[in-house]
């Protein structure tokens, strides 16, 4: 996944809800967040309460878009 912003620009970001700054999340942190859209990326709060999308390289930080947790391990996750 390639964001399409500079490492100076992605420090200045922060959540909408809780003014928390935002980091990009690993992909085992990115596993536990869904959406009702596709997404390629993840930017999540420091304590990781809120996620937002990252789609065709931009973050979507808007309160409204917001991700939301799994309740269940996603199966590519799962031990067979």
């Amino acid at each position: 996944m390639k964001l399409s912003l500079s490492e100076e620009i992605l420090a200045l970001l922060v959540c909408p809800v809780t003014k928390k700054s935002l980091r990009l999340a690993t992909e085992a942190e990115a596993a536990g967040w869904t959406a009702t859209e596709p997404f390629e990326g993840v930017l999540i709060t420091e304590d990781n309460s809120c996620a937002y999308p990252i789609r065709d390289g931009f973050p979507v930080i808007v309160a409204s878009e917001a991700l939301s947790r799994e309740t269940v391990p996603p199966t590519h996750l799962e031990k067979q």
